[in-house]
């Protein structure tokens, strides 16, 4: 059975562990590289805990994948589901569902009105998993800082 933990601020070798497990995997879904992840200082990771809530889902004792959401910098009634990733052979059996859930569980709890992401338009199951749990296109595009800055990035949101 899948289980979602949220990770407290003293478990950042942990999501240090499999921040850089997803950023190995899928280089261009996200806004970092594995090189600046790996020389990011031990104490950064459990400060990025402590900034946005951190989910994990665990099957059988093990990692497998992760979701966090923040809020919005720039609308105070926003927030973004941010760094999702589910390990390959882990895909295609509610991992994903179960991290978003999480998600948007702390958004409605946390009070935000809406809950938005970004998916590059290659990513074909991210958006059927975004769309299959109720988010839809704002039609706002934009890229991923370089390497990946040739993706055009689709902004997708969900009222709460």
């Amino acid at each position: 059975m899948i289980k979602i933990e949220r990770l407290r601020s003293d478990e950042g070798a942990r999501f240090r562990t499999i921040r850089l497990a997803s950023l190995r995997d899928a280089p261009a879904a996200f806004g970092s590289t594995f090189e600046a992840a790996v020389e990011r200082p031990a104490e950064s990771w459990s400060e990025l805990i402590a900034q946005h809530a951190t989910f994990i889902a665990v099957l059988d004792g093990v990692d497998i994948g992760v979701a966090r959401g923040a809020p919005d910098d720039h609308e105070p009634r926003t927030a973004e589901l941010l760094g999702m990733w589910v390990a390959p052979g882990a895909r295609g059996k509610g991992v994903g569902d179960a991290l978003v859930g999480a998600v948007v569980v702390w958004a409605h709890v946390g009070g935000f009105a809406e809950l938005k992401l970004d998916v590059h338009d290659h990513n074909a199951p991210a958006i059927g998993l975004y769309r299959r749990n109720g988010f839809a296109p704002t039609g706002e595009t934009g890229t991923l800082p370089p390497p990946p800055a040739h993706l055009r990035e689709h902004r997708y949101a969900l009222m709460l």
